[in-house]
């Protein structure tokens, strides 16, 4: 065969093979999606997942199914989500304690958090609150830190177990304000609220919706919010970035397929979602819940993943914590 029959036949083949994708694309999905989200109900994970599905559903005309699959700190759903036939009909709602926090600490997980996804789009920030118990002599965040500071060793903080990023907030506060709060892991976050709560622990980071029980039932307060700045929930409560610039504990959700799903696929889920997280009604919903909506495209998840990946890195071994 001529060198420039070669040519051709490949320019072809390729052409059909786009031609073939794209058209896969338009007519996607003619059948159910399953929505892997990591946590059991409860929480903000099910909620975002659920709003999520039901939006696709109505729009694409397909029901996605949520699939609640817990354990192991996220990582089993992750896995499952990292594992799935890239055809776009197994998506994940993917969360920063499985993608970054966890194998940022050395928790050893089933996939690799970059290599092993396609990143479709952000859903959601999750802004962690700093919530102490009623007895704790602070009205602040500078409080804290000074009360930290005259009493290294003796305030103890919970959270859902070490990695976490509730975990990794505090040694974050510890490294940038030089204080030596003492870690206590428990085996959930329901545990350690019930330990703020009565008093055993003195302070934990966590997101809104966790720790909603508490301050209603007037057992914690909120001094401060993890978030870079004040959140639309909680307008009165300062960001420790107001006082500790580059202080950042927000965890994120968003939405991703296994490494290999198609590119069109991917933009095509994108652009619902953001019409979606643009919407209203869609987004005070999410916003009753103490989330702040937040859209991106693929790429833009893909690089968060990665920068913040290095960040709590470097977090992490500055701190001297970590899986050996």
């Amino acid at each position: 065969m001529q060198p420039w029959l070669k040519i051709a036949v490949a320019a072809s083949a390729l052409f059909t093979a786009v031609a073939a994708t794209h058209a896969v694309a338009q007519n996607y999905p003619v059948r159910p999606i399953r929505l892997i989200v990591p946590y059991p109900p409860g929480g903000s994970t099910d909620p975002t997942g659920r709003a999520l599905a039901q939006w696709l559903s109505e729009k694409f005309g397909q029901t996605v199914v949520v699939d609640n699959r817990g354990g192991a700190g996220s990582t089993i759903g992750h896995a499952l989500g990292a594992q799935a036939n890239p055809d776009g009909y197994t998506l994940l709602l993917g969360t920063s304690g499985g993608l970054v926090v966890g194998p940022a600490y050395g928790t050893k997980v089933p996939y690799n958090p970059v290599k092993d996804f396609a990143p479709i789009g952000l859903a959601v920030d999750v802004p962690f609150v700093l919530a102490i118990h009623p007895a704790v002599p602070v009205k602040s965040v500078k409080d804290f830190i000074a009360l930290g500071k005259a009493q290294p060793g003796k305030i103890n903080f919970g959270s859902p177990g070490a990695g976490t990023p509730n975990h990794l907030g505090m040694e974050l506060l510890n490294a940038l304000a030089g204080t030596k709060y003492v870690h206590v892991p428990y085996k959930g976050g329901g545990l350690a609220l019930l330990d703020l709560m009565s008093g055993r622990i003195e302070a934990l980071f966590g997101g809104i919706p966790y720790v909603a029980p508490a301050l209603q039932s007037g057992k914690a307060r909120v001094i401060a919010t993890g978030h870079a700045t004040r959140v639309r929930s909680l307008p009165d409560i300062p960001a420790i970035a107001e006082m500790l610039p580059g202080f950042t504990n927000t965890t994120w959700y968003g939405l991703l397929g296994p490494a290999g799903m198609p590119q069109p696929i991917v933009n095509k889920i994108n652009a619902e979602m953001n019409v979606a997280l643009a919407n209203a009604e869609f987004r005070k919903n999410l916003e009753a819940l103490g989330l702040e909506p937040i859209s991106s495209t693929p790429v833009e998840l893909g690089n968060r993943i990665k920068t913040e990946l290095a960040r709590w890195t470097k977090v992490i071994k500055d701190a001297g914590v970590g899986e050996k």
